[in-house]
């Protein structure tokens, strides 16, 4: 079988420069990318946080942060918590306490009654 050197192209992936027949441009950082390296995560595109449109949500107060697009997640986050987070830093995380009087149990979820609406483990 002959070898054709000048068809495809090479994976610009660091570690894998395998010549592909069937390359792909990342939409993103516009590299060329192997079957296996297209993903933005599978070769660390540092331009994916431009079209990989998510929403983030704070870790304190679990409310959504608006990110505009081509904006970094994290900062955003971060500008959140440093000025707009309403979280209270006192509140504590096994708050869930059972209401059976004999019982001091606390839990993470609530289990709620259906019939009396109470808090129950």
């Amino acid at each position: 079988m002959a070898e054709f050197p000048n068809l495809g192209k090479h994976c610009e992936y660091n570690h894998c420069n395998m010549l592909d027949f069937l390359p792909m441009k990342c939409d993103a950082c516009t590299k060329i990318m192997c079957s296996k390296h297209i993903m933005y995560d599978s070769h660390e595109c540092t331009s994916a946080f431009r079209k990989n449109v998510q929403v983030p949500v704070c870790p304190l107060c679990n409310k959504p942060v608006p990110t505009k697009k081509g904006e970094s997640p994290d900062t955003t986050v971060g500008a959140h918590i440093d000025r707009d987070c309403q979280s209270d830093p006192r509140k504590r995380i096994y708050s869930n306490r059972c209401s059976l009087k004999s019982c001091k149990q606390k839990e993470l979820v609530p289990v709620l009654c259906n019939t009396c609406k109470r808090n129950f483990w």
